[in-house]
């Protein structure tokens, strides 16, 4: 299971998370809903960026690697 416990499986996880969020919007709210949903999409990708640079330039402490 520690296998599974990686940054690359979150994100990858995130990446279906959005893929359904803008799949149900847009089969219950059409493109309007979607044009909606854009801005926050955006946002997430910003944070998700500086974690991401974040976790490189600042490695956890080695008692949370053993």
């Amino acid at each position: 299971m520690r296998r599974y416990r990686n940054y690359w499986t979150y994100s990858i996880g995130l990446l279906v998370a959005w893929a359904l969020v803008f799949l149900l919007t847009g089969l219950l709210r059409g493109a309007h809903g979607v044009q909606l949903v854009l801005p926050v999409f955006g946002g997430f990708c910003i944070g998700w960026v500086s974690t991401t640079i974040a976790r490189y330039v600042y490695p956890p402490p080695k008692q949370w690697l053993s």
